[in-house]
């Protein structure tokens, strides 16, 4: 290779115009080109000096074809956080911003939370996730008084394989109550009763286009998983539907020529459920298999990012990706809507981002599935691994040797186990009576049910704020909920008050759109500063 071959490490700029300045002179000091970065929604030149090669920034003034001015190198139009996602996104969702308030199980993301969004023109959605039908509908009954007709709310439809009857009735509810948008999380794969809530009400617009009744978002972590929700629903799975009644030879037709979902949220390392797969490597594959499918069955399809955002950074770097939304989980957890208790939030306003720790989940806990948690201040992890190497290493609560039995009764349950079988027993013969049929028949599964009581009560005790077993809170808590403490040290959002829902989010949008904008102009050849990256919170309004 030749010397004059070598493509040059910089290029000298080649001017498109003249500028001359109006009243504000440019900036090419560190102080002035950071100024003017931050002023996201004015138009920003990039010009050279009269007599120099030093690149600065302008604002105002008057971009002329010819003339002695500074040399114009180019324009970078207004900055919104609301151009930050996919236009389509907002357009089919009815709402302004690309952000959405992820859904918390256990009730964690409120209604109060998902109202709070819908009224700031965002998404939530309400965590479903391991509660009740009956208290899912009056959670239902409440967001369909308060939100009528708007269509930017949702409900979270969790998959449950030890508990598939539930899963039937939650996602029936959703679709009787006409839920606009339903979330899936935790699926593995397809079922009936996701597949109902992406089939049921399926019709025919005025220019021939298939509409949708209910749009269903699928939270996925593997290519797999994604593929399926990508694609158009199987026949086998229309076949079974149609044959119980539950949907219309209309809608079975019909739904060959859609996805079962047309936003795929990529869950990276979050909080609770994951897979901790980093989103730099997760999402670039999903967007290659999204690009796959839609060659393949010609509907546009967006991919979301969610898991560890939790600063401005990592939602301008979601966007930078391709994302045509961000999702948030831990940060809300820590709002004055999640439904945690002071106790709880307080300890994750300590957290700094080593503080989790992965550990098993209740909802999947014979298959060794695990969920990621806070560690700091509890000793929930710990704990519950000691159950589950109890679980693998003997075949029934029987065979637990005496001296071991003790222990977990007195250190871990804290209650005699069959005080805990009792009720258990009672809870499962009103929840799901074959559930307590088949624990009474297997002792091992008998055992499970048992120490998946803890796992529940773990979560329910940090909900309710229980004094007593602080030690045994189960808080679910990513990285990014450390990141956000140490965004937010100091600052408006450091006081809990202030932490609401609405507030983080708009903040975390501006910050990514100041971050944009620092990053445009550096890619222009402004020597950008390090302090044009950072944003700090405020009050927005």
């Amino acid at each position: 290779m030749t010397a004059a071959s070598v493509t040059p490490l910089r290029r000298a700029h080649a001017p498109v115009a003249s500028w001359i300045p109006g009243a504000q002179q440019p900036a090419f000091d560190p102080d002035g080109v950071a100024s003017v970065a931050a002023q996201v929604r004015e138009p920003v030149h990039v010009v050279t000096g009269r007599h120099g090669t030093a690149v600065g920034v302008a604002m105002g003034g008057d971009p002329m074809a010819r003339g002695d001015g500074y040399r114009l190198l180019g324009t970078l139009p207004p900055l919104y956080p609301e151009w930050l996602g996919d236009r389509s996104f907002c357009e089919t969702h009815g709402v302004r911003f690309p952000y959405i308030a992820g859904e918390m199980a256990n009730g964690i993301a409120t209604t109060e939370m998902v109202i709070a969004m819908a009224r700031a023109e965002m998404l939530g959605f309400f965590g479903a996730g391991g509660l009740a039908p009956a208290r899912v509908e009056a959670a239902v009954d409440e967001l369909v008084r308060e939100l009528g007709d708007l269509p930017n709310w949702g409900v979270n439809l969790i998959h449950s394989p030890n508990e598939l009857a539930i899963e039937e009735r939650v996602a029936a509810l959703l679709i009787e109550r006409g839920v606009p948008i339903v979330s899936a999380s935790a699926f593995m794969g397809l079922t009936p009763a996701v597949v109902r809530c992406a089939v049921s009400g399926l019709r025919v617009g005025t220019a021939g286009e298939v509409v949708r009744k209910t749009r269903v978002f699928a939270k996925v972590s593997r290519s797999e998983v994604a593929t399926q929700f990508m694609s158009p629903a199987p026949p086998e799975l229309l076949r079974t539907l149609l044959d119980r009644g539950q949907i219309t030879p209309e809608e079975a037709e019909l739904a060959a020529r859609v996805p079962v979902a047309e936003d795929i949220t990529v869950e990276s390392d979050s909080g609770g459920h994951t897979d901790n797969r980093p989103l730099l490597a997760l999402l670039p594959t999903i967007l290659a298999v999204r690009d796959e499918m839609v060659r393949t069955h010609g509907r546009p399809i967006r991919v979301g990012a969610a898991g560890g955002l939790g600063t401005p950074d990592g939602v301008a770097a979601a966007f930078g990706l391709g994302a045509a939304y961000v999702v948030t989980g831990s940060v809300n957890q820590a709002c004055v809507e999640a439904g945690l208790s002071d106790d709880a939030k307080a300890m994750l306003a300590q957290a700094d981002v080593a503080d989790v720790i992965m550990a098993p989940a209740a909802d999947m806990f014979e298959q060794g599935v695990k969920l990621q948690v806070l560690r700091r201040g509890t000793m929930f992890a710990p704990r519950a691994a000691q159950l589950y190497e109890i679980y693998r290493t003997y075949p029934s609560l029987d065979a637990i040797p005496e001296q071991r039995r003790a222990r977990l009764e007195r250190e871990i349950l804290q209650a005699p186990i069959a005080e805990i079988w009792a009720g258990t027993a009672a809870f499962w013969r009103d929840r799901d009576p074959e559930e307590l049929a088949r624990a009474e028949a297997d002792p091992k599964h008998q055992m499970a049910l048992v120490f998946r009581w803890y796992l529940g009560k773990a979560s329910r005790w940090a909900i309710d704020g229980d004094a007593s077993r602080k030690f045994d809170y189960q808080i679910w808590c990513g990285p990014a909920m450390g990141a956000f403490n140490r965004w937010t040290a100091g600052t408006f959002l450091a006081e809990p008050a202030n932490r609401t829902v609405v507030q983080v989010a708009r903040n975390l949008l501006e910050g990514a759109a100041v971050i944009t904008r620092a990053h445009q102009l550096r890619t222009y050849g402004v020597p950008v500063p390090a302090r044009a990256f950072a944003f700090s919170p405020r009050n927005l309004t």
